[in-house]
């Protein structure tokens, strides 16, 4: 696909204009910024406002870069498919003359250096120092002493938000829980299917609890649970305080428990859903 753009207005070859739109929309695509292949019959570059789109990122390091680099504002080029908050500047200077006097008016703001490829460098910019990804510059060579400069968006990928586990079925929030595997030393937990678990200590305490009911079985009978077990599809999740009905003890060790069934002991931390 051919491109073809009328840049009658500035000193510059249109096999020029032609290799950097292909190159800056190479650049462009590599860093998914938005960039598309080069479409045909794109507009007539002409001097222009920015875009009341702009953001406030956008605009004020456009507006250091004109001044540094005296850098004419055109319209972007619609072949390199900008963003409509993108600034476009002709400059009457080469790539390697302003690589280093665009870094150094934004000093302390990159992330990183510039990257290049082929005639282009791109170059990320915080909003301010330390602050969150606001913009990248994409310059491009023209010819050896013409370049064009673009400013657009950029956005950080943002992190994956953290994920809260999902509160089972019949778990009470607030409340503490421990899990049956948690309890391995002090005692011994059992399936026995259709969510009926069956709870052992070494001095000889049975306790049969059903998930989803407060009442358990022991030797002696039923017993009245403060909470209803649960289970996350795998582990039995037992009320803290259900552990007294097996004769157990909860003592507060620091920021864990200490849970006693006879003269085995062991230390614990609960689970608060």
């Amino acid at each position: 696909m051919s491109l073809h753009l009328n840049l009658a207005h500035l000193p510059i070859r249109r096999s020029s204009a032609r290799a950097l739109l292909l190159s800056g929309a190479t650049v462009l695509g590599a860093l998914t910024l938005g960039a598309a292949s080069a479409q045909t019959a794109a507009p007539t570059p002409r001097p222009a406002a920015s875009s009341a789109a702009t953001t406030q990122a956008v605009s004020a390091i456009s507006i250091e870069i004109s001044a540094a680099a005296k850098g004419q504002i055109i319209s972007c080029p619609a072949s390199l498919k900008l963003s409509p908050r993108a600034v476009c500047l002709y400059a009457a200077n080469g790539v390697a003359t302003l690589r280093p006097v665009i870094a150094g008016k934004l000093s302390g703001r990159t992330v990183g250096g510039w990257k290049t490829t082929g005639k282009a460098s791109t170059l990320l910019v915080s909003e301010r120092a330390g602050g969150p990804l606001g913009a990248f510059v994409l310059l491009s060579a023209l010819n050896d002493k013409e370049s064009l400069v673009v400013v657009d968006a950029a956005q950080a990928k943002a992190a994956p938000a953290a994920t809260r586990p999902a509160t089972p079925a019949g778990v009470i929030r607030g409340q503490p829980y421990v899990l049956g595997r948690d309890l391995a030393g002090v005692v011994g937990v059992t399936s026995q299917g259709g969510g009926n678990y069956r709870l052992t200590t070494e001095e000889g305490s049975v306790l049969t609890v059903t998930v989803g009911r407060k009442t358990a079985q022991s030797a002696g009978g039923s017993v009245e649970l403060p909470l209803a077990p649960a289970t996350d599809g795998t582990n039995l999740i037992f009320p803290l305080d259900g552990l007294r009905s097996l004769g157990c003890t909860v003592t507060p060790a620091g920021t864990n428990l200490t849970v006693a069934c006879g003269s085995d002991s062991i230390g614990l931390r609960p689970i608060v859903f």
